[in-house]
Formats: C-alpha cells, sequence, structure tokens
C-alpha cells in the first residue's frame, strides 16, 4: 500500500450527489456527520469537490437526467475511489421504480462499493458501511 493510499484510509473525505428524491438519505448522512455520531473519530470530512473526495456517497435514484452528471463526477475522483449508495433508491429506484426517468440501479453506471438499505438508513449503518468501504480500500 502506497502512502497516499495510506492517508486516505486515515482521513477520507466524502462527496454527496444526490441524484434526486426525497431528501431522507440526505438527511440522515448529515446527522451522521454530527458530533452526536462523531464519524470525526474515522477522520471522515465531507468536501465540495469531487477533486478532493475519495468516497462519492449517491443518494437518490439515478435518473437520465443526472447519469452523465454522475459518471463526469465519478471520473474526476482520483484514485483508489470508492462509491457508497445510500438507501433504497441507488439500489433498485425504490418509489421511483417504474417512472420513464430512473434508470436503476446504480451499479449499471458506476461500480458500486457499499449499499446501505434502507429508506431512509439509519446513521449507525451509513457509519457502518463507511468503516467496511475503508478497509476495503487500497487491496
Amino acid at each position: 500500500m502506497g502512502l497516499t493510499t495510506y492517508f486516505r484510509k486515515k482521513s477520507p473525505w466524502l462527496l454527496h450527489f444526490n441524484s434526486g428524491g426525497c431528501n431522507g438519505c440526505d438527511i440522515e448522512l448529515l446527522a451522521a456527520l454530527t458530533p452526536r455520531y462523531d464519524v470525526e473519530r474515522f477522520g471522515v470530512k465531507l468536501k465540495g469537490s469531487p477533486r478532493h473526495a475519495d468516497i462519492l456517497v449517491v443518494t437518490g435514484p439515478v435518473t437520465k437526467q443526472t447519469r452523465e452528471r454522475l459518471i463526469r463526477v465519478y471520473e474526476q475522483m482520483p484514485e483508489p475511489k470508492a462509491v457508497v449508495a445510500l438507501g433504497s433508491c441507488p439500489a433498485s429506484g425504490c418509489v421511483f421504480h417504474d417512472c420513464y426517468n430512473t434508470l436503476a440501479p446504480l451499479d449499471k453506471h458506476i461500480p458500486v462499493a457499499a449499499y446501505v438499505p434502507g429508506c431512509p438508513p439509519r446513521p449507525e449503518a451509513i457509519i457502518f458501511a463507511l468503516v467496511k468501504v475503508l478497509e476495503g480500500m487500497g487491496k
């Protein structure tokens, strides 16, 4: 494992991508970043730029409108990178499954390291997925 990979595992930066939906997963992700759950003990920090992010967290169903942007954001991230699909929407489309513009699941478009089930998922489940992704990075 290289030195850069070592430090990325010790201090991962997240990029949140909301592809549309009800925003329940967004609220739970932000709850996981609060001092109550203290995700900073793992070095996790939310960033706004894909060029500095290590983990892409996707919420909401993949739609025709957001697909190209999502792929572009993923390609801008430096290696090693990982994707966490948050909630039921990226996995199956959930309540948006039969909509004309939904292109679920997420792993048909970009590789996904972890799915966090739930509608919306609990902050504990989000933290568990992030820790598992960090354990697998750089192997």
